[in-house]
């Protein structure tokens, strides 16, 4: 008996030493879960209730270089609702009224509204979507419902702000206004001049509220954005509008592929429009690719300009030298080099065989003057710059090729070929930079699209021209090409551009790309500069594949695009005086240069915040271009702008007051 009791005995103390051990592990464990591992365990819980979320920066205004919007950040508003942030009273005194001012605001049931505001209190909800992609102005009066207008502590209101981009312009100059978007390369105004643009990023706290959703809370820690800068750029929303239009109608007409203009300012390098349309499949035109910057191709009878540039400084000819046409045909190695004109021009002189833009003359020009030393060609040309990319803050430019004859693929046509446009590349703006320094007097200057940076009116940064060459040749050879560029529209091949009312001077260009594997690919071009006597805008028209069935000639195809480009500018632009202008057509030109750039930069920095149409916008759109611009809005009515208190093109002061009407 005595030994069965010691036995059950001994089975306790064991049993109570094992409790005492499992005891003893279980505080050591929370021991150590608690001082040894505690901060590790926290910092797990911590960041799986509560993480950073980045707060994006306000993407600042892209303008013209009279102040008009061509590209501006709207923000977007999607609302929820935390349904366990409001007390019980508050929630059960405002369901109805809150169902009710939803009901109206989005035309739905009341019963709809009530019934979903219930179902996410009782399953406690606290992320439930009433509305995503909101105005500004829907935005500010659903805060204002019953319930919401308690803010997000007691009336559970969850606002989430998302910035998207707009373009007043809508698709005209699309692709030089272009995108900076993530994932994507940068294109464009808006990808070139993105580090201004941009601002920097906030951070704020969110907390995890269950199936995945994450809700923003208030923090003391919260970083707030910095909003990106202003950028002004050099286009001229009206030129832009001119260079567009002309360039669309003459690329329907001729069904051609695709397109470029640009106009440039001479003396600054400013670029005043860059027009790029190319044809989709639906046969409809559209800012496809930024061809002016990016298409390498042979430029044609307008490299000759560069030509005769360069034998006249080599002084190997001059405007009186005299060549054979030779019937309108000649040869090199078994391949024809023919003139335009059946049977060709006889003898004439340099002078006029660039007017009439003789390819037999101009070949034997370069080939007569250069077969022994080609290199001496080549190397003017590169003097001349040519051979050098423009290094724009747009990404893409296509690279200029110029051959030498110390390159593998040199051969005994490139040195004539050469002389009449085939056998090089040049993009459209680096061809233009060259006619643009010789309407400069020699300088050659970079073209540019960006003239300030500001952040609310204080000026950030300001942008002057940048020269290239001081003097690419002589003030005579400038001198001698000059007058030979009139000539050409005067009474060469572009005379059925010409006008007795205002004067322009250019060359034509028509060069068949490629035409020993695809005959029939024409690309029309004209560049020059406007007026003649005293040039103010360098210009450049290239369309690619016209129907050669309507026409695919430089003169006919690319001229009366650079015609209509030139007069409607000056028909419209403002330092024309009254007394200068007859039945839509300049007359003369009187003012100075000097007189011109100081006014027309006066007019940039008195021009800015210029209030756009915003006739056909959205309500909210238009109020977040007003308030970018400084103004206040005042609304009558709801949907679309059918009516603006200010003029578009008013100047906006600091809280000025604009009244829309709404349809």
């Amino acid at each position: 008996m005595a030994t069965t009791s010691k036995n059950i005995l001994n089975k306790m103390y064991l049993v109570g030493a094992l409790f005492f051990v499992v005891a003893l592990l279980v505080v050591v464990q929370i021991i150590n879960i608690q001082f040894v591992e505690g901060d590790s365990y926290r910092a797990k819980a911590e960041h799986s209730v509560f993480r950073n979320d980045t707060i994006p920066s306000t993407r600042g205004n892209l303008y013209d270089a009279n102040g008009q919007l061509l590209a501006t950040s709207i923000s977007k508003y999607d609302i929820r609702f935390d349904a366990l942030a409001p007390s019980l009273k508050d929630f059960n005194d405002s369901i109805a009224p809150l169902a009710e001012a939803l009901a109206k605001k989005f035309s739905k049931p009341k019963d709809y509204f009530l019934q979903k505001l219930r179902k996410a209190h009782s399953n406690r909800n606290r992320y439930m979507l009433i509305a995503k992609n909101l105005n500004y102005g829907d935005y500010k009066e659903i805060r204002e419902f019953p319930l919401f207008n308690k803010g997000p502590y007691r009336g559970g209101l969850i606002v989430e702000k998302r910035v998207v981009r707009e373009h007043p312009l809508g698709k005209m100059a699309e692709r030089i206004v272009g995108y900076d978007r993530n994932g994507s390369a940068p294109v464009g105004l808006e990808g070139a001049f993105a580090p201004y643009l941009r601002g920097s990023d906030g951070v704020r706290l969110e907390q995890k509220i269950g199936k995945n959703q994450w809700k923003p809370i208030n923090s003391e820690n919260q970083l707030d954005p910095n909003d990106g800068y202003d950028v002004y750029t050099t286009i001229d929303v009206n030129m832009q509008d001119v260079a567009h239009h002309a360039l669309l109608e003459q690329l329907e007409y001729y069904e051609a592929d695709h397109g470029t203009a640009v106009v440039m300012e001479v003396a600054t390098g400013e670029i005043k429009a860059l027009s790029n349309l190319g044809r989709g499949k639906s046969g409809k035109y559209f800012e496809k690719r930024n061809y002016a910057v990016w298409e390498s191709h042979e430029p044609g009878s307008t490299f000759k300009l560069m030509s005769v540039v360069a034998a006249l400084e080599d002084k190997v000819v001059d405007t009186s030298t005299v060549f054979d046409t030779k019937n309108g045909k000649i040869s090199y190695y078994g391949r024809n080099v023919r003139d335009s004109k059946y049977g060709g021009y006889g003898k004439i002189s340099v002078a006029k065989a660039f007017e009439v833009s003789s390819n037999t003359a101009l070949v034997q020009m370069i080939q007569n003057n250069y077969k022994s030393n080609p290199e001496d060609y080549v190397d003017r040309l590169y003097s001349m710059n040519l051979n050098d990319v423009l290094d724009l803050p747009i990404k893409g430019e296509g690279k200029p090729m110029i051959p030498h004859p110390d390159d593998k693929n040199w051969s005994g046509l490139s040195l004539p070929w050469m002389g009449f446009g085939y056998g090089v590349q040049l993009t459209p703006l680096q061809t233009l930079t060259f006619y643009n320094a010789i309407a400069n007097n020699g300088v050659m200057v970079k073209p540019r699209l960006i003239k300030k940076v500001t952040s609310k009116d204080r000026l950030i940064e300001e942008f002057d021209r940048e020269i290239i060459n001081p003097a690419i040749c002589s003030q005579s050879t400038v001198d001698k090409v000059k007058v030979m560029m009139e000539n050409v529209v005067k009474r060469g091949t572009a005379d059925n551009l010409y006008s007795e009312n205002f004067s322009m001077a250019g060359k034509t260009g028509t060069c068949q790309a490629e035409y020993w594997i695809k005959p029939g690919n024409y690309i029309a071009s004209f560049a020059g500069y406007f007026p003649a006597d005293t040039p103010k805008y360098s210009c450049i028209v290239v369309i690619h594949r016209p129907n050669v069935k309507k026409g695919y000639y430089g003169n006919i195809v690319a001229g009366p695009v650079f015609k209509t480009i030139a007069q409607k500018i000056y028909t419209n632009n403002p330092i024309l005086d009254e007394v200068e202008v007859q039945k839509n057509v300049p007359v003369q030109m009187v003012k100075s240069n000097e007189r011109y750039l100081e006014k027309t930069h006066q007019q940039a920095e008195t021009n800015s915040r210029k209030l756009p149409s915003l006739i056909g916008l959205e309500a909210m759109d238009a109020i977040a271009l007003i308030e970018n611009l400084g103004g206040k809005v005042i609304l009558k009515g709801k949907g679309k702008v059918v009516a603006q208190s200010l003029k578009a093109g008013t100047k906006l002061t600091p809280a000025q007051k604009v009244v829309l009407t709404l349809s």
